[in-house]
């Protein structure tokens, strides 16, 4: 192990890590928009959406990314539809998310008792307030556990994105090693730094689920 390398490695792996998060979150906030319109849609089973969202939520969990990716990046330029290796890097992310946390947040909707629609609507409450106030923060505190699987998940996805050129951390590592051959240096730097990218989200997903499950439950 050559402590000189990896020292000499540690900006260009901090500057990959920085656009690997940065373009790793707009796309796990994409998906938590989507993944909610989704879950809404599927839930109250709105007529044509309830169908064309069940196919985009079966299309997107059941491809690689990598398949999307490449569909994003080199097959849409064909018909004139061009996107930066960044944006594409978000929305493909968002879009494969999208489907998971559509399903998880479904689940978190199905699990709230009919009585709880049956007691707001009977202290007066419309069925978009019930569904608003009521029924969708429970749905959301229920589905934290699965959520926050999804967020770790996605994460590690990004590391496909040096396919389509991103400077990530998954390509420094690669092209480090290509013109310099210190194959053991980089990836112990690309563990190292995938750590420092995803320890802290699984350590704050622990600590809220347990703030959660002792305001639900208490002691």
């Amino acid at each position: 192990m050559d402590w000189e390398v990896i020292i000499s490695y540690f900006p260009r792996y901090k500057d990959a890590l920085l656009l690997t998060v940065k373009i790793g979150w707009l796309g796990i906030f994409l998906a938590f928009m989507i993944g909610v319109l989704c879950a809404v849609v599927m839930h109250l089973k709105i007529p044509v959406l309830h169908r064309i969202t069940g196919f985009y939520i079966e299309l997107f969990r059941n491809t690689p990314l990598l398949v999307q990716l490449f569909f994003l990046y080199f097959a849409l330029p064909k018909i004139g539809i061009r996107i930066s290796a960044q944006a594409c890097g978000s929305l493909g992310l968002g879009l494969l998310g999208g489907a998971y946390m559509a399903e998880t947040f479904r689940s978190g909707l199905e699990n709230i008792a009919p009585i709880q629609s049956e007691s707001a609507q009977s202290l007066g409450m419309n069925r978009v307030q019930t569904f608003g106030y009521v029924i969708l923060p429970q749905a959301v505190s229920s589905s934290v556990p699965g959520l926050l699987a999804n967020v770790i998940f996605l994460l590690k996805e990004t590391s496909v994105f040096s396919t389509i050129s991103l400077m990530d951390l998954m390509f420094t590592a690669k092209d480090l090693i290509g013109m310099y051959a210190k194959t053991i240096e980089c990836l112990t730097l690309l563990v190292v730094f995938y750590l420092i990218m995803l320890l802290p989200v699984s350590a704050a997903g622990s600590f809220v689920e347990r703030r959660l499950r002792h305001a639900e439950f208490g002691d």
